[in-house]
């Protein structure tokens, strides 16, 4: 089974840094788009970042845009989230989710492989 496994989340302070890694599982996931999805208590899933499956096109939801960066390496199958001047907003379980087809997407519905969530908590 097809498996998207994040880490590198945790407990920072308001302005600090963290990058999120994603490692996919199947060499043939280097040719689906990812995209970083967040989800805060008693929210909804929200679209943070996506990136084609060439890595030539990124978006961005307006809240992040200037402060993350998505990027991914296709040669080793990862994907990352580098994330700075975090703010307590930033608050939540990020997921990596990668979609068949190499266009990236920014919603959620697009997406049916998903990680198990890592933790981000930016504390004021």
């Amino acid at each position: 089974q097809v498996q998207l496994v994040e880490s590198g989340g945790g407990l920072v302070q308001a302005g600090d840094s963290l990058r999120l890694s994603c490692a996919a599982s199947e060499r043939t996931f280097s040719t689906y788009a990812k995209g970083w999805f967040r989800q805060a208590p008693g929210k909804e899933r929200e679209f943070v970042a996506t990136i084609n499956w060439l890595g030539g096109t990124t978006y961005y939801a307006d809240s992040v845009k200037g402060r993350f960066t998505i990027s991914r390496d296709n040669a080793k199958n990862m994907v990352y989230l580098q994330m700075n001047s975090l703010k307590p907003e930033d608050t939540a379980v990020y997921y990596c989710a990668a979609k068949s087809g190499g266009a990236s997407s920014r919603s959620v519905y697009d997406y049916a492989n998903w990680g198990q969530g890592t933790q981000v908590t930016v504390s004021s």
